[in-house]
C-alpha cells in the first residue's frame, strides 16, 4: 500500500514587484515541515503556480541550520522541490490528505489569486483533507470558499505573519498588502503571539503557523490530526 501523500505548494516569484530586491521561498518553511512529515512516513509532492523552478529567498539562508542543509544538499530533494516542481494541471486532488502552503514574501504575488491552486485546495478540503500554511503562505487560503460560497477561513482561528513582524523585517512598505489585515478582512479570527516566536493554531481541518519559526509546529499539529483519523 502506498503511503498517504501531502502536497506542498511553493512560489515562483523571484523578486519584489516594484523593487530589485530578491525574494522567493523561505527555505526553512519547506525543509522543517518536510523533515517532519517524511520522517512520519508520508509521501510528498511539490507544486508551484507555474511549475518548474522555485527561487529561494537568499536572506533565509542566513538562518539555515542542520535540517535545512540536510535537504538543501540532497540532490533528489533539490531536483523535485526546487528545480522541477509540478504544475497545478499535473495534480489530482484525490491523491492527497493535506495541502501545505510554504511562505516567503514571493507568495504574496502568486498564491492568492491562482485559480488552479484554489480548486485543488478546495477539493482536498471538501474530501475531508487538511489545509495547512505557514507565515506568508497563509495568503493561499484567502480566497478559498466552501460549497455555500463563504470564505473557508471566515470565523476560523488562523495565524500568519504579523504586521509587527513585517515592520521589523523592513518590508511593510514594499509588500502588496498586509497578511494580517487580509486574514482579518476575510472574517478570520486572527491569532498571534510575540513577534518571531514559534506559534501554530488548528481550527477544525485548517492549520496555520505565524512565522518562519513555526513550520515544525504546523507539521506536528497536522501529523497528530492525520494519525487520529487514519
Amino acid at each position: 500500500m502506498s503511503p498517504a501523500k501531502i502536497l506542498i505548494v511553493l512560489t515562483n516569484t523571484a523578486k519584489y514587484d516594484h523593487y530589485n530586491i530578491p525574494t522567493g521561498l523561505w527555505l526553512g518553511e519547506l525543509t522543517h515541515f518536510y523533515d517532519e512529515v517524511v520522517t512520519a512516513g508520508y509521501a510528498v509532492d511539490f507544486v508551484s503556480p507555474k511549475g518548474g523552478y522555485v527561487p529561494i529567498d537568499p536572506y533565509s539562508m542566513k538562518f539555515a541550520n542542520d535540517i535545512d542543509y540536510k535537504w538543501y544538499q540532497n540532490e533528489d530533494f533539490r531536483n523535485q522541490a526546487l528545480a522541477n516542481t509540478k504544475q497545478p494541471s499535473d495534480i489530482k486532488p484525490e491523491d492527497y490528505v493535506a495541502i501545505y502552503y510554504t511562505g516567503g514574501h514571493g507568495v504574496l504575488w502568486d498564491f492568492p489569486d491562482n485559480k488552479a491552486l484554489q480548486t485543488i485546495a478546495e477539493s482536498i478540503y471538501q474530501s475531508g483533507g487538511y489545509l495547512a500554511a505557514v507565515c506568508h503562505g497563509v495568503v493561499g487560503l484567502l480566497n478559498l470558499k466552501d460549497k455555500q460560497g463563504d470564505y473557508l477561513i471566515k470565523n476560523k482561528q488562523v495565524t500568519g505573519f504579523t504586521n509587527t513582524e513585517e515592520i521589523l523585517s523592513q518590508k511593510a512598505r514594499k509588500v502588496p498588502f498586509s497578511t494580517e489585515n487580509a486574514l482579518k478582512d476575510r472574517g478570520a479570527s486572527y491569532q498571534k503571539v510575540r513577534f518571531f516566536k514559534p506559534y501554530a493554531v488548528k481550527d477544525g481541518r485548517i492549520i496555520t503557523g505565524q512565522n518562519p519559526w513555526s513550520p515544525k509546529k504546523v507539521a506536528r499539529l497536522l501529523l497528530n490530526a492525520l494519525q487520529k483519523y487514519d
